[in-house]
Formats: structure tokens, sequence, C-alpha cells
């Protein structure tokens, strides 16, 4: 694992960041813009998974996608994209010898991408097919419903690439205008893990040091999600009815923002309750008790708010058995707490689990610019692992006490029933 980086504010504002890492050939670019669905208008629902994809459509300099394709392709680079509802990204990787390359054309997709009308009206109809492939899985879509009742009434709650009828109703002069908004060099982290030459920050200063500030209104704070007292009057449950043998099942709690200092007992709670094959749920849910066949816990976070999720797909006939035993876990769990040993195991998971992914040029390039963007200041790897080591069982059971109310519990269910009274006699 790399411990060591350096961060230089550019000439117009942007952050960069610095990650050697000698032992390996390869560097990843990645570019992080603290823009995504929750800062969306109801007319723009989608709006920044939209960029993302024009990004990739050509520029003035490189007309249309398959110039930017073939470029990359010719030097077996890895490049994609990913919108979240807080934060989008851009990323190249690349052997080291091209980071030149990776830097010029990334530089010029985010500053010059033409946002053809006509490549516009063709992306929409790509974009309304991946949300319908999204709607016809129910493990992908589950997570969205279980966020829609964990979130009412805010953007935290919305799809991410919005909906058929916001896709196809999006104009291309509102487009520019939310883009403008928020793709300002001011707002951007750059970051760059690997191997890399000593001359990196020249070339860095060439390309995306060269992109100006827009001049105008600068983007306004989103609306934060509140646990308010009236959250315990809002639905328990959103449900989707598709004719499926098996039930998609996401439930569980509001949780800690970025930045919470609580976070490090919530992420062992997570891998207790169902983070690999020895969790609780792993074990009585699935090998004891035979109800499914993949059962998982994990955590999401965002600025002032996150959550903590269990996901699992249920024979129908089993359901509310399965259902049962879930819960039940979560209330022994919330009552009696976790053991000594328990602790230990999930510490040396995570710990095991975090030198695995470091090893990747892209996963430290995405430890940096993540900590750089939504807590402006930065912990090395070494430095998160102490935190997670020195976590005690009160630590955890405090937190799992105070997030696993049964009054807060919401879900997100997908599967052959045409309304949810029969689901909410089991689950009341």
């Amino acid at each position: 694992m790399s411990a060591l980086c350096k961060k230089t504010k550019l000439g117009n504002g942007a952050t960069l960041i610095l990650v050697p890492m000698k032992e390996t050939g390869s560097a990843t670019l990645l570019v992080f813009f603290p823009v995504g669905s929750r800062q969306e208008s109801a007319a723009l629902s989608g709006g920044s998974h939209f960029i993302e994809h024009m990004m990739f459509k050509g520029t003035k300099r490189r007309p249309d996608t398959t110039h930017i394709s073939r470029e990359l392709d010719s030097v077996g680079a890895e490049y994609n994209a990913f919108t979240s509802k807080d934060h989008t990204g851009y990323y190249i990787k690349v052997s080291s010898a091209h980071i030149p390359l990776a830097l010029d054309v990334l530089s010029d997709m985010l500053s010059n991408s033409l946002f053809a009308a006509e490549e516009m009206e063709r992306e929409k109809g790509v974009i309304i097919e991946e949300i319908r492939m999204y709607e016809d899985n129910p493990i992908m879509q589950v997570e969205d419903l279980f966020e829609e009742a964990l979130f009412p009434g805010t953007t935290l709650g919305r799809n991410i690439a919005g909906t058929v009828e916001s896709m196809s109703a999006m104009r291309r002069a509102e487009v520019l205008r939310y883009r403008n908004f928020y793709y300002r060099p001011s707002k951007t982290v750059i970051a760059i893990a690997g191997k890399f030459p000593a001359d990196i920050l020249s070339g860095v200063k060439k390309t995306f040091g060269a992109i100006r500030e827009p001049r105008g209104a600068k983007p306004k704070p989103f609306r934060p999600f509140k646990l308010a007292g009236s959250y315990d009057q809002t639905p328990k449950l959103k449900l989707k009815h598709k004719e499926t043998e098996q039930v998609q099942l996401a439930l569980g709690y509001p949780a800690y923002g970025y930045g919470d200092k609580r976070l490090p007992a919530l992420t062992l709670l997570s891998v207790i309750l169902g983070g690999n094959m020895s969790s609780r749920l792993f074990i009585q849910v699935r090998e004891r008790k035979g109800l499914c066949y993949y059962i998982k816990a994990g955590t999401s976070r965002y600025a002032e708010t996150g959550s903590l999720m269990v996901q699992s797909g249920l024979k129908k006939d089993r359901l509310k058995e399965g259902v049962q035993a879930i819960v039940a876990e979560l209330q022994s769990l919330r009552q009696k707490g976790i053991t000594k040993e328990e602790l230990v195991r999930a510490q040396e998971f995570v710990k095991g689990k975090t030198v695995l992914n470091l090893e990747e040029t892209s996963q430290v390039a995405d430890w940096y610019a993540r900590q750089e963007l939504f807590l402006k200041k930065m912990l090395t790897p070494a430095q998160r692992l102490k935190e997670i080591e020195a976590v005690t069982v009160s630590a955890v059971n405090a937190v799992a006490f105070d997030i696993m109310r049964e009054n807060r519990l919401k879900l997100g269910v997908i599967g052959p029933f045409k309304d949810d009274r029969d689901l909410r006699s089991f689950i009341a």
C-alpha cells in the first residue's frame, strides 16, 4: 500500500493528488466532480448521468466516439465513467509510458465535448434502454426502491439514471447549463496513482490546468436529508410488482455520513452482520435455514447521511420466514451485541481486504480522491487501519443500538405481489 501522496492546487483552482507507486508499471488518472443525481431538479432527473455519457461522444479535436475509443484502445487503456448520487467520476488506466496521452484525452473530453444535438437524441435512446435493463433486473433495482423508502421526498431517493419520461424530455440547453454550473475547475479533484514521470505536474498544468473557470452563478448547496420526528410515520415499504419466482429484498436503516467518527465501528458492524461467508446472516439465513442463495450487508454514505442495508433473494413461498429470520438477527445483534471474537475477525477481514484492494492503482486513486472530495483531508491506508484496530466491542454495540431501531426499518421489495397488505402483516 502506498502511504505517500502530494496535494497541489493548480492555477485554476483544481486539486491535484499524486500518489507514486514504484512497484507497478501502470498508472490511473481519475477525475471527480461533486455533482450527481441529488443536485438535479425534477425536470433534469438523470441529467448528471446523461452528461457522463455525452463526454465520450466527441470533442472538437476528436469529433466522435470512434476517435476517442481508438486512441485509447491503441495503447490497451482501461477507461470508463460512473455517476453516483453525489459525485461523477472519469478514469483512464494505462501503462506508465502513456500517461501524457491519458491526460490529453481526458482533459479534452471534460472541457471540449461537443454535445451535438443529434448525438444527444441518439444517446437518449441508449439511456432509456439502460433504464429498462435495470427495471428488468430486480437484483439491481431493489436497492433503488430501498433508498426511495429510506430517503422519502428527497433527491437521494431518486434513480440516478432518471426515468424514461425525464430522459425523453431532456433539452440540450438545460443540460449544457447544468454542466457549466457544476463542471468547474475549482471543484475538480484530479488523482494520479501509480508509476508516472517526474515532470507529471507540468503535463497536468498544460492539460487540466489550462481549463478556465466559467463565469456566472455558482452551484447552490443541495437540500440535506434530515431525520425528522415525522420519519417514523413515513411508509415502511416500497413494493414493485413483478412476476418472479424469487423475491428480491433490500432492507435497512438510515446511518452516518462522511466524516462521522462512528464509521469505523459501522463498517465492522456490517461485516459481522453480512459482510462475508462467515457472517451472522450468511450462516443463519443461508447455511442453517437454507432460505436463500445470497445474502449480504453493506453500508453507503453521503455528505450528511448514509445507510446500513441487507439485501437478499428469497423464494416467494418462504418470504415471510426469510424476512422474519433476517429481522430476528438484526434485533438479536442490537439487543445482545457482538463478541470480542467477532470483532477481531471483522478487523482482520477489513485489514486484509484493504491491502488487497490497494494493490490496484485505480483503487489507490479512488482512495485519496474520494477523501479530498468529501472530507477535504486525507488519511493514509495505515492511518485508516489504525482507526479500525482501535474500535471496541462497546463502540460497535453502541452503533448497532443507535442505528437498528425497529421504527426506522425500511424495505424495498420486488416480487409477485399486487399490493403490500400481505407483506405488512409480517414486517409491521
